[in-house]
């Protein structure tokens, strides 16, 4: 790889960390865990990355959430977001990636392939979510499930039919003008 191609991956990742920061903090507040655009912002990453570039897209987006700058949720950050009750969701958005990645990668040219993995990861990051919020919040596993799962599967639905129809068409325009390198 030479020293342009190792600028331009740079400035890719970094562009989409902030598609990340820029997305991650809008939200609507429905209770405990409000509703993000996060994931449906790393799902345009994973897209137009590839797997390994978008998940580390998203953990540049973690760190500068962690050091304070307010990209999380309803624009708040430092550490005691990342250990609080909703943590476990912004740690479970990493392994969505990975998950979601490998489909979107492997199986590009089949939609609902995507979509499935894209609902696999979506599903890891759910149990790591309300595992984290059932400890943090001292409530029963079902109790955190129906705080942190229940009312989000429409909306998550929904940001991953958006991320399906427009992520490939956003993958397919970058390899036609010769600017995807997974």
């Amino acid at each position: 790889m030479n020293k342009k191609s190792n600028v331009y991956q740079m400035a890719v990742i970094g562009v989409m960390a902030a598609v990340i920061c820029i997305l991650g903090p809008l939200s609507i507040p429905i209770g405990v865990v409000p509703i993000s655009f996060t994931n449906l912002a790393i799902y345009f990453a994973l897209y137009a990355l590839g797997m390994k570039k978008g998940s580390i897209s998203y953990i540049i987006y973690m760190l500068i959430g962690f050091v304070g700058i307010p990209v999380f949720s309803n624009f708040s950050g430092g550490p005691s977001k990342l250990f609080g009750p909703t943590g476990g969701y912004i740690i479970g958005f990493f392994f969505m990636a990975m998950i979601a990645g490998f489909f979107i990668d492997t199986f590009f040219d089949k939609w609902y392939l995507c979509f499935i993995g894209m609902v696999l990861g979506t599903a890891v990051c759910y149990v790591f979510g309300s595992m984290w919020l059932s400890y943090q919040a001292h409530i029963s596993a079902n109790a955190a499930f129906s705080a942190g799962v229940i009312p989000f599967i429409p909306g998550d639905l929904a940001k991953i039919i958006i991320a399906t129809l427009a992520g490939s068409k956003i993958r397919e325009r970058l390899i036609k003008v010769n600017l995807f390198q997974a």
